[in-house]
C-alpha cells in the first residue's frame, strides 16, 4: 500500500493530533472533544476505502493539521516542540511494534472486542477510553523505550486524564501505522518537512 504525499500528510496530522491531545490533557487537564472523538474513532476504522475515511472528514483533522504546520514549521513554539517530540516517539514506537506481529495481533483483537462498547456508548465514553488505555498499558507500554509525558502533576495524577493519555497514544500509533503503510519514512520528516507543511497549509486554507 502506498499513498500520495497528501495522504501521508493526513496520516501525519493524525499522529500530531493525538500528540496534541496528550499534551493538552497533561498540561491543562482537558482537551477539545471534537478532535478527541475523531482520534479515538480512527482506531475502529480498520477497513477504510481511502485515507480520509480513517478520520471521517478534513474538519476532524483540523487540530492535527494546525499542529503539524506549527511544529514542523521554521520556528515551533515551546509546546509545539513537545508535541513534535511525542509525534516522533510514536513513529519510533510503531517501528518497534512492527517487529512484534503477535503483539500487533493482540492489539487488533482487543480493539475489535472494544468495538461493541463504542457502538453503544460512543468513542469518547469513559468505558471506551478505559478499554483502549488498558490495551496500551498491556502492550506498547511494556517496551523498553517508552513515551514520557510531561505535564502538571495535579493533572497527571488524575486517573481519568491518565486513561485519556494512554488512549490517545494508542490512537497515535494507529495513525503511525497508517503513515507507514502509505509509504511514510522517518527521513521524510526532515527532508520533506516543508512539503508536508505546505500541503497542511493548503488544506487548512480550503477549510477556512
Amino acid at each position: 500500500m502506498s499513498g500520495s504525499l497528501r495522504d501521508q500528510t493526513l496520516a501525519l496530522a493524525g499522529i500530531f493530533q493525538a500528540a496534541s491531545l496528550v499534551h493538552h490533557t497533561a498540561t491543562k487537564g482537558q482537551c477539545p472533544q471534537d478532535p478527541l472523538e475523531t482520534t479515538i474513532r480512527s482506531l475502529f476504522e480498520t477497513d477504510p476505502g481511502n485515507t480520509l475515511d480513517v478520520y471521517g472528514d478534513l474538519y476532524g483533522l483540523r487540530e492535527g493539521l494546525k499542529t503539524l504546520r506549527r511544529a514542523m514549521g521554521q520556528q515551533p513554539a515551546g509546546q509545539d516542540t513537545q508535541i513534535l517530540r511525542y509525534s516522533l516517539s510514536l513513529v519510533q514506537l510503531e517501528a518497534r511494534l512492527r517487529k512484534q506481529p503477535d503483539m500487533m495481533d493482540t492489539i487488533g483483537e482487543r480493539i475489535e472486542q472494544a468495538r461493541r462498547t463504542v457502538e453503544h456508548f460512543g468513542p469518547t465514553h469513559p468505558n471506551v477510553q478505559r478499554n483502549l488505555a488498558s490495551i496500551y498499558q498491556d502492550t506498547l507500554s511494556t517496551f523498553r523505550i517508552k513515551i514520557n509525558v510531561n505535564g502538571h502533576r495535579q493533572y497527571l495524577e488524575i486517573e481519568e486524564n491518565a486513561v485519556r493519555i494512554r488512549a490517545c497514544l494508542l490512537a497515535g500509533i494507529r495513525s503511525a501505522v497508517l503513515w507507514r503503510q502509505l509509504g511514510g519514512r522517518r527521513w521524510q520528516l526532515l527532508f520533506r518537512r516543508k512539503r508536508h507543511v505546505a500541503i497542511a497549509d493548503g488544506i487548512l486554507h480550503d477549510l477556512d
